[in-house]
């Protein structure tokens, strides 16, 4: 009996001992898995609504390429947007006349192309002039490097979707280097903004 009481005290300890260290480790895995559940937490059940693009992104089966653009060089030549593929292409509308609006479009491509740095020659620029209004020489000279081609007016709307209360002409546009409609900006554009997307979208493909 006595034996049986001396080894009962021997033995608290170490039990004490064993009972605080699961504790102290359900404490450390609790504080290692709290950010795991936190995000699954927030992700499923509060579902924040907050995003990294600045563009609206387009679902391109549902607006693919139409056959009946019918696009074609200044000089009369068809050339199509397919003929641009392997590039991601800025594409801007606007009619020939070019007022302010337009030529500030066309300014703020030819910047954000420039901006890219390295990575600018992945980039193209396209106007498609929806009308058959002689351009300005001095329009011509000072967007030098841009595709401009004339296209079906109802062809481009129909294809190009824009925000309620707009044009096609307030926007510019993004396809892919597969010929694919992939992004909208809008009509009060912040150009820096542009730039980041054009970055990260750049950064991201091995296509272009």
């Amino acid at each position: 009996m006595n034996q049986t009481d001396q080894t009962t005290p021997a033995n608290a300890p170490s039990t004490d001992r064993q009972a605080s260290g699961r504790w102290k480790l359900f404490a450390i895995l609790g504080v290692c898995a709290f950010p795991l559940i936190a995000s699954y937490v927030t992700y499923y059940v509060i579902k924040p609504q907050a995003r990294t693009n600045y563009g609206d992104f387009i679902d391109y089966t549902v607006h693919p390429i139409p056959a009946d653009l019918n696009t074609t060089t200044l000089d009369g030549a068809p050339k199509g947007l397919k003929d641009l593929e392997g590039k991601w292409l800025m594409l801007t509308v606007d009619g020939g006349a070019c007022a302010e609006a337009c030529s500030k479009k066309l300014y703020d491509i030819r910047q954000l192309r420039v901006a890219q740095g390295r990575e600018r020659d992945r980039l193209e620029r396209v106007w498609l002039i929806t009308d058959k209004v002689p351009l300005e020489t001095q329009i011509i000279r000072e967007f030098d490097g841009t595709q401009m081609l004339r296209a079906q007016a109802d062809a481009v709307a129909k294809w190009l979707p824009a925000e309620t209360g707009t044009t096609v002409a307030d926007h510019i546009y993004l396809v892919d280097p597969l010929g694919r409609l992939m992004m909208r900006f809008p009509k009060d554009r912040d150009p820096n903004l542009i730039k980041k997307d054009l970055g990260k979208l750049l950064k991201a493909s091995s296509i272009g």
